[in-house]
């Protein structure tokens, strides 16, 4: 089988184009060039991706190898993505561009790549494990692609990969699904791969310091104006934030506020550029209403139906006990938690698995209730 194999520069895609050479597929690698003009390691053991460094280092074990190596100009693709970012916290809401980036490009993109010289799949170093199974459906049972939690529950990246359809999970293939990071770092340096011990991909690619709201100020300066801080109980305004564009829901730290309790932020008001903010309590939610469900190892609750499993609201977050109830719009889930979750996010994305680790399907937080 021919398999494009996406190569980032770190040691993770290395070892996934080695083992799928191990397998006896033909592999071309290519590595995403993003525009975003990342530089040279960031410093103090900090590592981004997509950088100046990262395409040399992707080269060069495409040249160890000796599989064909393509970098393809995914700039202005990129840019969108970046946009988006910088709206989506003028709107009050927290992205996430890398499920974004997984869905348009690194399997959007790639699987039309794949198209255009033939190839039959798309493999990534994603920690995730992927196979057909027969699943329930209306009917009884039927096939579908599932993806799953890898054996490395540590390194799981299920959570960034949910929005793939049936369709791309047929043509995707996770090397690293059952093995461990450590195994992984062993087999880069058992075969003389140079990036055996480079460091992790932490930060978002094109925020390699942390500090998203330098790339806000720079897209929508309009979401840095500054306004009030509000107790959202007793309407009591006590500080001023630096714009809506600024803060996330369950932030504490950087308000600018004075109390003598701790304080985070619950909500904002957009028509006032008001940031509401309350006491942890305040942050419990038991509903989470989402947009834009992707069914993946069942399908998508019917109106009024349901689908019990366990529901992540962030990427780090312990999934939790709930039950999704489809909605009366396509796409419409709401989330009920057996115990509240706290702070979930509008624009995160929420993610359900079942007892076995299987994602059964995922959306986007739209809004959520005590």
């Amino acid at each position: 089988m021919h398999v494009i194999a996406a190569m980032s520069g770190g040691v993770d895609s290395a070892v996934a184009a080695a083992l799928l050479l191990d397998a006896g597929h033909q592999v071309t690698g290519v590595f995403m060039r993003n525009g975003t003009h990342a530089g040279p390691r960031a410093a103090k053991g900090k590592q981004g991706c997509c950088s100046v460094d990262d395409a040399q280092d992707a080269a060069r074990v495409a040249d160890l190898l000796d599989v064909p190596f393509y970098a393809l100009d995914f700039e202005a693709e990129f840019d969108t993505i970046v946009a988006d970012f910088a709206d989506e916290y003028a709107r009050g809401r927290t992205p996430n561009p890398c499920i974004q980036c997984n869905r348009d490009l690194k399997f959007g993109r790639l699987m039309r790549f794949a198209d255009a010289i033939g190839a039959d799949a798309v493999a990534t170093g994603h920690y995730a494990r992927c196979a057909p199974e027969m699943r329930p459906d209306a009917d009884g049972l039927a096939p579908r692609h599932t993806l799953r939690i890898p054996t490395d529950e540590k390194k799981d990246q299920t959570y960034v990969l949910f929005p793939l359809s049936q369709e791309t999970l047929a043509r995707t293939l996770f090397p690293l699904g059952e093995l461990r990071k450590a195994e992984v770092r062993a087999i880069a340096g058992a075969r003389g791969l140079p990036v055996h011990e480079k460091p992790e991909s932490m930060e978002i690619c094109f925020v390699p310091d942390g500090d998203y709201r330098a790339i806000v100020a720079q897209r929508r300066p309009d979401a840095l104006q500054a306004g009030p801080v509000v107790v959202a109980e007793s309407r009591a305004v006590v500080g001023e934030h630096a714009g809506i564009g600024a803060v996330t829901m369950g932030q504490r730290r950087g308000l600018g506020i004075a109390s003598g309790t701790p304080l985070y932020v619950t909500g904002v008001d957009l028509e006032t550029n008001t940031v509401l903010v309350g006491e942890r309590a305040e942050l419990l939610r038991r509903v989470v209403e989402v947009d834009g469900w992707n069914a993946v190892s069942v399908l998508a609750p019917e109106v009024g139906g349901t689908l019990r499993g366990h529901a992540r609201v962030r990427r780090t977050h312990v999934p939790q006990a709930a039950v999704a109830i489809g909605g009366a719009r396509p796409g419409e889930v709401a989330l009920h938690f057996d115990e509240p979750v706290a702070a979930p996010a509008p624009g995160q994305a929420l993610v359900l698995y079942d007892d076995d680790g299987r994602v059964l399907g995922g959306g986007w937080i739209r809004a959520s209730h005590a």
